[in-house]
């Protein structure tokens, strides 16, 4: 069983920045590829960013690009997510999630990811 910890969520305004960061426990973390996803009341799970075990191959929702940026830090076992000029639509619960190499599901598809974190609340004013 794979831990995994968010923090770095919180109440901003529209316009500004924010850094989520999602610590994992357990010495394998180079073993696994990592998403983001989101939950606004109401709404299904959505894909927001993903990276590859090294971190150098990166995926992103096509409304994201250029706003949010996923990377990864191996020897911390964290992953992180900038994101930038934060809107009011932005405000969900933000979900890191592990996935391990031998699947054939997409990595935008929730169903892909074998171990998820507990999420971390982003709420943007306007």
């Amino acid at each position: 069983q794979v831990q995994l910890v968010e923090t770095g969520g919180g109440l901003v305004q529209a316009g500004d920045s924010l850094r989520l960061a999602c610590e994992a426990s357990g010495r394998t973390f180079d073993n696994y590829r990592m998403g983001w996803f989101r939950q606004a009341p109401g709404k299904e799970r959505e894909f927001v960013a993903a990276n590859s075990r090294s971190g150098g191959t990166t995926y992103y929702a096509d409304s994201l690009k250029g706003r949010f940026t996923i990377s990864r830090d191996n020897d911390k076992n964290t992953v992180y997510l900038q994101m930038s000029s934060l809107k009011p639509e932005d405000t969900a619960i933000y979900y890191c999630a592990a996935r391990r190499p031998a699947t054939l599901i997409p990595y935008n598809n929730p169903r892909a990811y074998d171990y998820w974190g507990q999420g971390a609340q982003v709420t943007v004013s306007s």
